[in-house]
């Protein structure tokens, strides 16, 4: 989902997306919508739709056991799988056939099905704008699993999208990479394309830093907490840090934003921490605290919202994984 801009994926998407504008380009916005990122086309900013001629169309990603068990007996990858219907190849077709396009922009791996439709029905040039290296996170989220049955079956779905993957590196016309750690990885996996690191940037003219409002000290973890990394690094926070830092630093509090938080978590009781849940404002959240929590084992790419803590002016205390992909030094302002 592209639009609204309140979480990394969609705010880094609607930054390409409002670049291409301002520098003239005319954007057809196509988007999938989910039961996990709804689109609601009628509530959808008038402005926004106008400038983008968007369009979705739904496709039920959601897990299902039944289609994950048979996919057991295939060799594809039931992470990709998810992401194909035929209504949305249908429609993009339609789109493909009425109107004319220089470059096809795939945001993600998980339209790349839909590459050789586009092949068919249009020159334009396809750009793969890679958010992550994919099988990259499944890997560590496998070597992060303690049980044995998860961790072969995280390895299996993590096999079989990478083996996709790196068959799909030579299949568009370039690649835009969000790190270099990425454009590096994709190169030593085989990329022949031509591939440039495209970082993640904030206007600065837009944000505004309130210190009038700031709770210090005051520590906080903001993100979606249906993403699996996110809800492994605060359970860790969790079980193994926060008491340890209470009993140096008692009258501390834990904040806990993001969308979607689960029901372990809902439940959780311990000192100190307050389950905030989904913020209406995710900058005017992060002015109101003081130092970012973002303790990753197992993402990729690069955290957008450790752009938008720095950008606030907000200590952040991060994992390596965490602040892979940032051009930062530890202990150092810059």
């Amino acid at each position: 989902m592209p639009f609204p801009p309140y979480d990394g994926g969609s705010i880094a998407m609607n930054s390409i997306t409002q670049g291409l504008i301002a520098q003239g380009h005319t954007v057809k916005v196509f988007a999938i919508s989910t039961f996990k990122h709804p689109i609601n086309e009628v509530e959808l900013d008038k402005h926004y739709r106008l400038k983008t001629d968007f369009e979705s169309v739904f496709i039920d990603t959601s897990v299902k056991p039944v289609a994950a068990f048979i996919n057991l007996f295939t060799n594809a990858s039931y992470n990709i799988a998810r992401f194909y219907s035929p209504n949305f190849e249908k429609r993009l077709i339609e789109i493909l056939k009425k109107q004319k396009f220089d470059i096809i922009h795939l945001e993600s791996l998980f339209v790349a099905p839909y590459v050789e439709v586009i092949r068919k029905y249009s020159t334009a040039k396809i750009i793969l704008r890679a958010h992550n290296v994919e099988y990259v996170i499944w890997e560590r989220l496998a070597k992060n699993t303690a049980n044995p049955l998860k961790k072969w079956y995280l390895h299996l779905l993590a096999n079989r999208l990478k083996a996709y993957e790196i068959n799909m590196l030579n299949k568009y016309d370039a690649i835009a990479s969000i790190t270099e750690v990425d454009r590096l990885q994709f190169q030593k996996d085989g990329c022949k394309l031509p591939i440039m690191n495209v970082p993640f940037g904030i206007d600065l003219m837009n944000i505004q830093i309130d210190s009038a409002v700031q709770e210090f000290p005051g520590v906080f973890h903001l993100g979606s907490m249906d993403w699996i990394p996110n809800a492994e690094g605060i359970k860790w926070i969790l079980e193994k840090v926060w008491l340890k830092v209470l009993e140096k630093n008692p009258d501390l509090k834990l904040y806990l934003a993001g969308r979607n938080m689960p029901q372990w978590l809902l439940d959780y009781k311990m000192q100190n921490v307050v389950i905030v849940g989904e913020v209406a404002d995710s900058q005017q959240f992060i002015n109101s605290k003081s130092i970012m929590l973002v303790p990753l084992f197992s993402g990729g790419g690069m955290r957008v919202k450790i752009i938008e803590g720095m950008s606030l002016g907000k200590t952040i205390i991060s994992t390596a994984i965490g602040a892979e992909g940032i051009v930062c030094e530890h202990e150092k302002i810059f």
